[in-house]
């Protein structure tokens, strides 16, 4: 990984396009300035509704199920709607394709009039874990799109609840609505729409004002967050509101609804969404009213009928809440009213990393920081070991186990093996090492860092000492930990620095190993076919050569009885690749790839042995040094420090085989 650092040149003054910007910034402000509209009911019937009935009289799971979808739009190729709709969370989310499917689907089924949509959605995994993250875009996402065309909401004008305008329609009237329109109407005048239609109109509900809103958040329209201070003090009134003193004193009437504080969050919420942070901490009273808003989309307060409010309620909370909330028989009716989504952490260390990608690209300490290109990665495997269960299949171990997970090929493993091993242990990810536990390691060393330069010995020792210091750990665990960080070092990052050492050994690697691969592929065609293979230059003839053969294939473990299988699929690959018109590369083939690599690399062993270990390097030992260091820098992601210590590091591995 090269410097998270602004471009070098610009620090040097070099000159920098800022249009490119700048119009990005345009085009974005002139695609979400929003037409602004006022008038009355009337005008709104006229004007407004014939435009686009269906969509004014959306519920708050459909309107968010056509969020999901606008955000899709752009997806390439041929898609379901379902995976469209995840668009919205794929540059923030990774390695939670699962749990983040099964929201998209409780969307759609609550939007097609299913009975999900009466069923509060909780979302239950581990700290940091991306729970907080999905609320949010999903928040963000409603805030962008009621400023477009598609997502236009109307409210009645002034409304603490936003209310639709379509709940000004008598009962009487509305079946004669559905008849000419299409669409029911569900909802219901509150309280306080009710005064303000007969005391300012006198009933002449179609002169109210009607205004177009927008969703924020910050303002506190359709967007409403709740999160509990101390159990024990916390006030209902913060969700549905109180009679305000002031005002009674005012107005005279406690019962009036202008003497009412309509600012709880799910008045904030209405037409919209109410994120609810750890819900299983609040008490039993606030949990039975907003499962009565989800299932009867109303609310009860004292001195006012029901109110009725059209939101969508999504909760989140942890394990140790959770757990403490099954022990409690009373809850067991609370649980059947909720749709329960396990977001667990990533169990690839491909998506684990991305993840720390993506927190390191935006925080300050690391802006001026190399990490050499195994780092991320490496922390990487380390998180995700730590939340495996031990296979029981044998020959399976858990650094196999992780690789499977990966999308990376195991020798004589199915590639179907993941989803059943996944499944045996549906509990993974919900314990273990939070990317937030890396990630202050990874801080901490560069701060104790005497160079700008992070390599991942500097990483392993960071979080051996993070381990160490955890007062929360018991001494078991702690030693867990450090033995996945030994495998993490062994299993996965010897391997690829020295992969990363012999490829910048030689430049001519790709074409020497592509020429192999073809000398592999002649030699197996041969002993398939029982022919002789003919010397291109003395024109002789001679068996295959199985002792190459198997040495190339030892590399990888291919063992003695499974080696036909293993030819025959390589041979099987490569006529494919015929077929299409395409060469049979490298690249083609991880698991050959490897076994090349290790081919080539140890054919040259000594020459590394010698470039790498001499202490006092002749003129042509330091500019072979020189040379290797260079194209580890130019071209495989370190920088002088981490190449110097990774050509040490494999020098000492070397030393040991």
């Amino acid at each position: 990984m090269r410097s998270l650092a602004t471009d070098p040149g610009a620090r040097r003054g070099t000159f920098i396009d800022h249009s490119a910007f700048i119009e990005s910034l345009s085009s974005f402000s002139r695609l979400h300035r929003a037409q602004r509209w006022e008038g009355t009911f009337g005008e709104f019937l006229a004007e407004i509704l014939p435009a686009n009935t269906a969509a004014l009289a959306r519920s708050s799971h459909e309107y968010i199920w056509d969020m999901l979808r606008w955000h899709g739009q752009k997806a390439h190729g041929e898609v379901s709607d379902t995976e469209r709709a995840r668009e919205l969370f794929k540059r923030e989310l990774f390695g939670i394709d699962e749990p983040l499917a099964r929201v998209v689907e409780y969307f759609k089924a609550a939007a097609g009039g299913s009975d999900v949509g009466r069923r509060l959605l909780l979302l239950l995994g581990p700290p940091s874990g991306g729970k907080s993250t999905l609320a949010i875009l999903l928040k963000r996402g409603l805030e962008e799109y009621s400023r477009t065309d598609e997502g236009a909401l109307y409210a009645i004008k002034g409304s603490p609840l936003h209310e639709n305008p379509l709940n000004l329609i008598p009962a009487s009237l509305r079946a004669e609505f559905r008849e000419r329109y299409g669409v029911g109407i569900q909802g219901e005048l509150s309280p306080w729409a009710r005064d303000y239609v007969e005391r300012e109109f006198e009933g002449d509900f179609v002169s109210v004002p009607v205004e177009r809103i927008f969703l924020s958040e910050a303002s506190r329209f359709g967007i409403g967050t709740y999160a509990p201070h101390d159990p024990t003090t916390a006030d209902i009134a913060d969700l549905v509101g109180s009679v305000d003193l002031a005002k009674v004193a005012q107005i005279g009437d406690e019962g009036d609804p202008r003497a009412w504080s309509w600012s709880g969050a799910v008045y904030s919420a209405s037409r919209g969404l109410l994120e609810m942070i750890e819900i299983l901490k609040v008490k039993r009273e606030f949990l039975y009213l907003l499962l009565t808003l989800t299932q009867e989309k109303n609310v009860k307060v004292s001195r006012f009928p029901l109110i009725h409010l059209d939101e969508t309620v999504l909760a989140h909370t942890n394990l140790a809440e959770f757990h403490k909330f099954l022990q409690e028989k009373e809850n067991e009716a609370l649980l059947d009213r909720m749709v329960i989504i396990k977001v667990p952490y990533a169990l690839s260390y491909k998506d684990e990393s991305r993840i720390y990608q993506k927190l390191v690209s935006g925080a300050p300490a690391f802006r001026n920081v190399h990490l050499d290109p195994h780092v991320l990665n490496l922390a990487a495997v380390f998180a995700i070991l730590t939340r495996l269960t031990k296979p029981e299949r044998e020959g399976l171990d858990l650094a196999k186990k992780l690789r499977l997970y990966s999308g990376e090929a195991i020798e004589g493993v199915p590639e179907t093996e993941a989803s059943r091993l996944h499944a045996e242990a549906s509990d993974e990810g919900m314990n273990g090492v939070s990317p937030r536990f890396v990630i202050n390691a990874i801080s901490t060393a560069i701060t104790r860092g005497t160079t700008q330069s992070l390599t991942s010995m500097d990483l392993l020792l960071a979080l051996k000492d993070a381990i160490e210091s955890d007062a929360r750990m018991e001494t078991k665990q702690k030693k867990a930990w450090i033995d996945h960080l030994v495998s993490a070092r062994k299993e996965f990052y010897n391997r690829w620095v020295k992969e990363d050492v012999h490829r910048a050994m030689f430049a001519s690697f790709e074409e020497e190993a592509q020429q192999l691969l073809e000398k592999y592929l002649d030699e197996v065609e041969a002993s398939l076919d029982h022919r002789q293979v003919t010397d291109p230059i003395t024109g002789e003839t001679r068996p295959a050569d199985e002792r190459f053969l198997r040495s190339v294939e030892e590399k990888i473990k291919v063992s003695d009885s499974g080696k036909l299988s293993f030819r025959q699929e390589v041979v099987r690959k490569a006529m494919v690749a015929f077929k299409t018109g395409e060469k049979f590369k490298l690249a083609s083939h991880a698991r050959m790839r490897e076994a090349i690599e290790q081919y080539l690399f140890e054919e040259r062993r000594d020459v590394l042995r010698l470039v790498t270990s001499t202490a006092r390097p002749d003129e042509e030992a330091r500019q072979k040094i020189s040379v290797v260091q260079q194209r580890m820098i130019s071209e495989y992601g370190y920088d002088e420090y981490s190449a110097k210590e990774a050509l040490s590091y494999v020098t000492t591995l070397l030393a040991q085989e």
